[in-house]
């Protein structure tokens, strides 16, 4: 019989429908219900492409025995890190003061009144892996209440006042300046990976944020080593098993310092976070590689994760029946049956195939070198080589489409779906790809429609039903990162296509953030109106997503400029004034926030290409600007109809020159005279 998840839309809490855990959803009913009968909370928080959320799921949520202990001590309620970040901020920040550590599943003890005493991860169903066993802790903790329930009401009174202390402390402003630049750039240096790429060593988390920060360093600085560094981690991570050989998109993060085990669920924010930073490298670069992992990457956000009204989906497991990364790994007699022997051999001789394994007794494809590198030392030519590989790769993927799929995540996130529509925007740009930008507009236009309603952005919903379901959405207004994610999403699409309607929708998100969410000079997660928690969580440092704030930052800092609005730079200042300090001592911290400072020193370069957008000679002009990385330089069409919404100072006076279409560059409040050859364009681009 279900149990009260059943009627939720995340696919996490529906996982649980059926477990003999009397399962209550995050809620006020689970609340008075544990105030009413006394007892403590136990909070479970995961997410559903969590490996080892399944496994505590087998091991002790569908086990009657333990389940019982549960349902006679505690409230049990579950909650999806990824539907309310809220709630997982507050408890994970208490879970890592008591142990010094977190992940999930993260499983927490609470008082009736939500104020936690005691916390931890993973629990074995009996003492394993030097971790006490659940039924022994869910005793444990049972005798605790009955016979010290003072003392833990104290001491859950003292974490949430802790909590409440750490979330409200402000760093005195201090001067921005390049100089915060350059110290985070060096501790970066620091703890750079030199043999494998990456920061730091096993489990090794791709770091796109970090990665963004260095190009932009590089652009400013000239510093070579600094896009050796991200150019060297993308090539070694897309060669790498963390990124799928067969079907693209990057796995979560490597368990190695190789790149080449993963934990093999993928992530929609991962993925569209890539994209971007593959987009800018191969700008920086030209090297082919990053290229074609940026769009077999979305070709798999395409085919796998996205609805065909235009939703992206959230994740896809690492498990499939039950077996983490048995969907993605092959042995060398399955690759020889499909390919015969002749072909397997070379191809296992390619992606590092063997009869061993490189992963217990299985094998992850990847790669040595790029197949132009690896057809020089084969003494073959490249292009009939990757002709072969392309070939062998296709009836690989046709095989293993027969295979049972992982899992798919298949709620729709705003926050999430407003990295995948900046992503998509930001590669149609750059590859002239109008299929991408069609793609981005389509996931804007599902978030408005199905998620965005009487000015306010909801965090959720899902497709429920047969067929292509009937959209549901859920009862949780938008957090921060919602907001942001999504004011930056419309802002690269109107700089992707200049349609005065996603400058519209941009100030109207960023409007509404700053009046739900800007308080006391700081931004907050949760708006003002939002549920009353032992704490208002405020998340100031990027983690796997950017924090709200940061992406906050570099929209603020746009619309300053494009529309002429004033606030919006004031407020972003304050923000980097606030966190100065802590830009530069930590910077694996910052690297969001760090690309909004470099934004804000500037120098800002603002070009207006005026002319009919149709028209062949402004396009060329467009394509110029956008084929190299310039990532302070900010371009929009002023047609001869206007530029609504777009600050005065960017069209005015700003017309075609002797009837030819003419490019406006100014650069630090200094325009020069209009031009109208691309050549002429480019020299003064590449000028400053």
């Amino acid at each position: 019989m279900p149990n009260r998840l059943a009627h939720q839309t995340s696919p996490y809490l529906l996982q649980h429908a059926h477990n003999p855990v009397d399962w209550y959803p995050w809620g006020e009913e689970a609340l008075t219900r544990a105030r009413t009968l006394d007892i403590p909370i136990l909070l479970s928080v995961g997410y559903s492409a969590c490996h080892w959320c399944h496994v505590m799921e087998r091991e002790s949520f569908e086990n009657e025995q333990i389940a019982a202990q549960m349902n006679a001590g505690y409230v049990c309620i579950k909650v999806d890190r990824e539907e309310r970040p809220d709630i997982d901020h507050l408890y994970m920040s208490a879970v890592q003061m008591m142990t010094g550590q977190g992940g999930w599943p993260m499983t927490v003890f609470l008082t009736p009144d939500g104020e936690p005493f005691y916390g931890g991860t993973y629990f074995p169903p009996e003492d394993r892996y030097g971790r006490p066993g659940f039924p022994k802790i869910l005793n444990a903790v049972t005798e605790a209440w009955r016979s010290s329930r003072s003392e833990i009401i104290e001491q859950g009174a003292a974490m949430a006042k802790q909590i409440s202390e750490m979330g409200r402390a402000q760093a005195a402003p201090s001067d921005i300046n390049t100089g915060i630049l350059d110290r985070a750039f060096e501790r970066l240096e620091s703890v750079f990976d030199e043999e494998h790429g990456g920061f730091g060593s096993a489990p090794k988390f791709p770091q796109p944020m970090n990665l963004d920060f260095l190009l932009r360093y590089a652009s400013r600085t000239g510093n070579k080593r600094a896009t050796e560094m991200v150019s060297f981690t993308l090539r070694r991570m897309a060669l790498g098993g963390i990124f799928d050989q067969l079907d693209g998109g990057f796995a979560r993060y490597s368990t190695d310092t190789y790149w080449l085990v993963p934990h093999f669920e993928k992530m929609l924010y991962d993925n569209a976070q890539l994209v971007q930073s593959l987009v800018r490298c191969w700008q920086m670069t030209g090297e082919p590689l990053f290229r074609e992992a940026a769009e077999s990457t979305l070709n798999h956000l395409i085919r796998e994760m996205t609805h065909p009204d235009g939703g992206f989906y959230s994740a896809q497991d690492a498990d499939s029946e039950g077996v983490e990364g048995k969907y993605f790994v092959w042995t060398p007699k399955e690759i020889q049956a499909a390919l015969g022997i002749e072909d397997s051999t070379l191809f296992c001789r390619i992606f590092d195939v063997t009869p061993h394994g490189n992963w217990e007794h299985t094998n992850i494809l990847n790669l040595s070198s790029t197949i132009s590198e690896l057809a020089g030392g084969m003494d073959k030519d490249p292009k009939e080589l990757q002709e072969f590989v392309d070939r062998c790769k296709a009836k690989l993927f046709a095989l293993r489409e027969t295979r049972i799929k992982p899992g798919l995540d298949d709620k729709i996130l705003t926050g999430w779906n407003g990295l995948a529509i900046a992503a998509f925007a930001e590669a149609s740009r750059a590859f002239g790809r109008p299929d991408y930008e069609n793609r981005a507009a389509e996931g804007a236009r599902f978030i408005l429609s199905t998620l965005y309603a009487s000015n306010r952005l909801y965090r959720t919903g899902k497709f429920v039903g047969d067929g292509a379901g009937t959209f549901q959405r859920a009862p949780i207004f938008g957090f921060l990162e919602d907001y942001a994610n999504m004011s930056d999403a419309m802002l690269e699409l109107y700089l992707t296509d200049f349609n005065p309607d996603w400058l519209k929708h941009t100030r109207e998100l960023t409007d509404a953030m700053l009046d739900l969410f800007w308080e006391d000079g700081r931004l907050f997660n949760t708006p003002k109106d939002g549920e009353t928690l032992i704490d208002r969580p405020r998340d100031v440092m990027d983690n796997a997503v950017p924090s709200g704030q940061s992406v906050a930052i570099g929209v603020l800092i746009r619309l300053n400029d494009l529309t002429g609005d004033t606030r919006y730079g004031q407020i972003s200042d304050q923000i980097l004034a606030t966190h100065a300090v802590s830009m530069a001592q930590h910077p694996q911290a910052f690297g969001r926030l760090l690309c909004g400072l470099d934004m804000a020193l500037g120098p800002l370069t603002e070009v207006t290409i005026a002319g009919d957008p149709t028209d062949k000679s402004v396009q060329t002009m467009l394509t110029s600007v956008r084929s190299e990385y310039r990532p302070n330089l900010l371009c929009v069409i002023a047609p001869p109809t206007g530029a609504p919404g777009l600050n005065p100072d960017w069209t005015e006076g700003r017309g075609p020159v002797e009837g030819k279409p003419a490019a406006y560059v100014c650069r630090d409040q200094e325009c020069k005279p209009p031009v109208t050859f691309v050549d002429d364009l480019l020299t003064l681009l590449n000028a400053g």
